[in-house]
């Protein structure tokens, strides 16, 4: 299968840089200096909690050269999966493209930190399959062609909203990820699935910024552990009320993740606004005390915290 994956920071780029290496056909659409040196050099990825390192030569293209290369091809070199893994900020601006380079059969897949991308992306891109998904990774691009990984922990959760979606591919979609070194699970509850995950990344997100703590925060007793397993029940609530109540108790389940991340990690949200790029703040953190208070769910920490990050 031919895969297009648009976005080559922490989640695209370490897709992207796995997938390749197992031999998968991946192309990553990137841009300016980033993508400049994944052609000229391949792509880099360090592992932090080993710091071993190693150069992938990979396939890269901006949007541009990409369209042009379709309309030369044609229809058969059109990709037959879209992973789109870019900010939530940027998700509208990757519609106009998927539209001119997309086949009928394409199956796009939004891995995104924003809880719902599946179904506002599918209401855009009527008549091409749209899944929700998202994924388990902590990484950021060091420099350009350069990424860290900061934990071992790279899974991909993904699957259709209505069984009458489901299509034989999304199964080789997930070998893929699997024979890739990348734990890939079809979902049957997607719904769910991506909600639990939102309730380690809003959450670690959210306090982290609050706090400008790192892991190491987290990773030991104090303040800033309990706000983040504040959070996360405040999740856990909200899904009850939304009628997807989660299986495991995901207090336990979110800080077993977090202690396998490197003390020095921090979340991609909190670099953005320290380094005064725009954020997933709305996303992250705004949009779970708006969903709050349309399920009548009482967030008090998230309101806390969402009313300190609006003043600063």
């Amino acid at each position: 299968m031919k895969y297009l994956i648009i976005g080559a920071g922490g989640t695209g780029g370490i897709l992207g840089a796995y997938m390749t290496k197992a031999g998968k056909n991946v192309t990553l659409i990137a841009r300016n200096a980033h993508l400049a040196a994944m052609k000229e050099h391949g792509l880099t990825v360090r592992h932090l909690w080993d710091e071993t390192v190693e150069t992938i030569p990979v396939q890269a293209e901006n949007m541009e050269s990409y369209e042009k290369k379709i309309e030369t091809a044609g229809e058969e070199e059109k990709p037959d999966v879209i992973l789109v893994c870019v900010k939530g900020y940027s998700l509208d601006s990757t519609v106009p493209f998927i539209r001119k380079i997309a086949k009928k059969s394409t199956i796009v897949i939004p891995i995104l930190n924003i809880y719902g991308t599946g179904s506002r992306l599918q209401e855009k891109l009527p008549g091409i399959l749209v899944t929700d998904g998202c994924i388990y990774v902590s990484a950021n691009i060091e420099e350009p062609g350069a990424l860290v990984q900061h934990g071992k922990i790279l899974r991909v959760v993904f699957g259709v909203k209505e069984k009458g979606e489901f299509r034989e591919e999304l199964k080789e979609i997930a070998k893929d990820f699997n024979d890739s070194g990348i734990s890939g699970e079809l979902s049957e509850n997607i719904r769910r699935d991506a909600l639990e995950k939102f309730s380690y990344v809003s959450p670690i997100g959210a306090a982290g910024l609050y706090y400008h703590a790192t892991a190491a925060d987290f990773q030991r007793e104090g303040e800033e552990r309990e706000a983040f397993k504040a959070m996360i029940r405040e999740i856990m609530a909200l899904a009850e009320a939304m009628g997807v109540p989660f299986e495991r108790d995901y207090v336990k389940v979110n800080l077993e993740i977090l202690s396998h991340l490197a003390p020095e990690s921090t979340t991609s949200m909190q670099r953005d606004v320290m380094e005064g790029k725009q954020s997933e703040i709305d996303g992250l953190v705004y949009e779970v005390v708006r969903m709050g208070e349309k399920y009548h769910v009482p967030m008090p920490v998230y309101k806390k915290i969402a009313d300190v990050l609006k003043e600063r």
